[in-house]
């Protein structure tokens, strides 16, 4: 399979590559190419931007939590229906996690065999540049740099000192040049990029980005640059690698909150568990509808904290959460969705009732609370992860979890690597509730799918 494709990276972060991203992504798009994008790394924010500018769902690449042949399949199966692919890289680009770099951009750009456009800031820089880029390209083998897009650059000579000093000396062809920007056409929060759900669908700022990517860099040549690509490499089908809840059965009906509150949600993780047996029905916490008879639920990440008052305001569904978990049913929630089953979240000076699956509330902070990769060892039994397991996932939360005085909430997770709710804790633990700072990646942790549908067939088989 041949399949034009491109990473985007950059030095560090903050160097322009998501907005170069977005754009160039939207400018084929408007070519009349098919692109699916990819975000190497967990971030959920800057996915599905991604999905937004190519108009369709992006899918997250990670080398720490999948392995080599997972993320070639993964790649494989994705990417078969689409014209090419763009792929925004994370960090500088050979930043990884430890001393050789593992887990890197570059190091996935060598899994998928795929060039290197970069991104570079050239902030009062002109001939340092194409020193930058030749200590570039001879770091690492096995990576290929195609093209260099100039950010922030001040005018016309600028331009022209960067481009032949990083031409003449390096040999790399300088793609555009993006000049400085009064303003992000995209505005920022903590995590990155806020969120699409504060956006009004009628004023799409992507089109101005992409305005702002067409008018200053080739982006024909950048596609010839993707086009360069050699074959993608070679993979067995993804859903070949991923388990099914045995013996089959009638799907369960699983249900899942996808609103403005919670929406971090993987697509390969409700795919996991579509796949090992679950029929999914999308719920919300802001609506009064009556929710239907479930076997399970799930409870992704978000900004709850932005949509507080009308959680607290929504009393029919909060108390209809707790009753669910007081009656067994497996509930699974992430991050966001644990925030909603403490018992209060304090945002802003304002403290507002939540569901009180737990003795336990959440401070929405100034700095991160917990930010990066995890390593967790299974504590405590519970229906979704063997105890005694290592899983892997990773946190980003700028509130913090306080414990009610005087309760002992149960943790099922010791953390080896992160922060979690504090004192290198997560996961707390109530009947078939498991609720954690912690997200993960269904296709990492694939026995995760097939235990949740094993729980909800319990809870279906009971009622029955």
């Amino acid at each position: 399979m041949h399949k034009p494709r491109i990473i985007i990276a950059g030095l560090n972060g903050g160097t322009g590559k998501t907005i170069t991203s977005l754009g160039t992504t939207r400018a084929w798009v408007r070519k009349g190419l098919s692109i699916k994008p990819f975000k190497k790394g967990p971030d959920y924010i800057d996915a599905k931007w991604l999905g937004l500018a190519a108009l369709k769902p992006a899918t997250n690449l990670d080398p720490y939590l999948l392995s080599d042949e997972m993320l070639r399949a993964l790649f494989r199966t994705s990417v078969e229906a689409y014209d090419g692919a763009l792929i925004e890289g994370n960090r500088g680009l050979f930043d990884g996690k430890d001393l050789t770099g593992t887990c890197s951009t570059a190091e996935l750009a060598r899994i998928l065999d795929t060039p290197v456009i970069l991104a570079m800031d050239c902030t009062k820089m002109t001939r340092t540049a194409a020193a930058i880029v030749s200590g570039i390209i001879n770091f690492e083998e096995g990576v290929r740099i195609a093209g260099v897009i100039l950010n922030r650059t001040a005018n016309d000579r600028h331009r022209s000192i960067l481009r032949q000093t990083i031409e003449h000396y390096t040999g790399v062809p300088v793609l555009g040049a993006l000049p400085k920007m009064r303003q992000n056409p995209i505005p920022e929060r903590h995590m990155g990029l806020i969120s699409d759900q504060e956006y009004d669908p009628d004023n799409d700022p992507l089109d101005t980005v992409a305005d702002l990517i067409s008018d200053n860099c080739d982006v024909d040549a950048m596609w010839q640059a993707a086009c360069s690509a050699s074959p993608v490499p070679a993979a067995p089908d993804l859903w070949s690698l991923v388990p099914v809840a045995e013996p089959a059965e009638a799907p369960v009906r699983i249900g899942y909150v996808r609103d403005a509150a919670l929406w971090f949600y993987y697509e390969e993780n409700l795919q996991a568990l579509r796949h090992a047996g679950a029929e999914l029905v999308e719920l919300s916490l802001l609506s009064s509808d009556p929710w239907p008879e479930l076997d399970a639920l799930y409870l992704g990440g978000g900004f709850p904290e932005t949509l507080a008052q009308r959680i607290a305001d929504n009393t029919g569904i909060r108390e209809h959460i707790k009753a669910l978990a007081e009656s067994g049913l497996p509930i699974y929630a992430e991050c966001g969705g644990f925030m909603v089953l403490s018992r209060s979240l304090v945002y802003q000076g304002t403290e507002y009732p939540m569901t009180g699956v737990f003795p336990v509330s959440t401070h929405l902070c100034e700095r991160p609370q917990g930010l990066g990769y995890i390593d967790a060892t299974v504590t405590l039994e519970n229906p979704y992860h063997p105890t005694g397991s290592i899983i892997k996932g990773h946190e980003f939360h700028y509130s913090k979890c306080v414990v009610d005085e005087g309760a002992e909430p149960a943790f099922g997770l010791q953390m080896d690597r992160g922060f979690g709710m504090g004192s290198d804790k997560d996961g707390l633990v109530y009947k078939n509730v498991f609720a954690s700072y912690t997200h993960l990646f269904a296709l990492g942790e694939p026995h995760w799918a097939v235990n949740l549908v094993l729980a909800a067939r319990k809870r279906r088989a009971s009622r029955a």
